[in-house]
């Protein structure tokens, strides 16, 4: 087992290339992403009833190194003020297979 760091962001579908780019940059490889991300926030109800994808959000997972970690979050920082959007940073355990 490896101690890595998992990193979970919601953001509008506007922004998520930005995000995708900020990971690649940083040299996370791998990562996965949900489309049509519902929930409550405190911006209100996000709900996924517009027509198209243009302001859906979406999810991305993701693990990393604790440096990396440091480096992601001060990047995508004025991405997720910019449209809203989060990031949780959790410790986590990667098996690998």
């Amino acid at each position: 087992m490896e101690r890595v760091k998992k990193i979970e962001i919601v953001t509008t579908s506007l922004e998520m290339h930005k995000v995708l780019e900020v990971l690649d940059e940083i040299g996370i490889s791998g990562y996965t992403v949900i489309r049509e991300v519902t929930g409550k926030g405190d911006r209100g109800i996000a709900s996924d009833d517009l027509e198209g994808d243009i302001l859906s959000n979406k999810y991305v997972m993701s693990i990393c190194t604790e440096e990396q970690q440091h480096i992601l979050v001060e990047a995508i920082r004025p991405i997720l003020k910019k449209f809203g959007g989060v990031c949780i940073v959790s410790d986590a355990s990667w098996i690998i297979h």
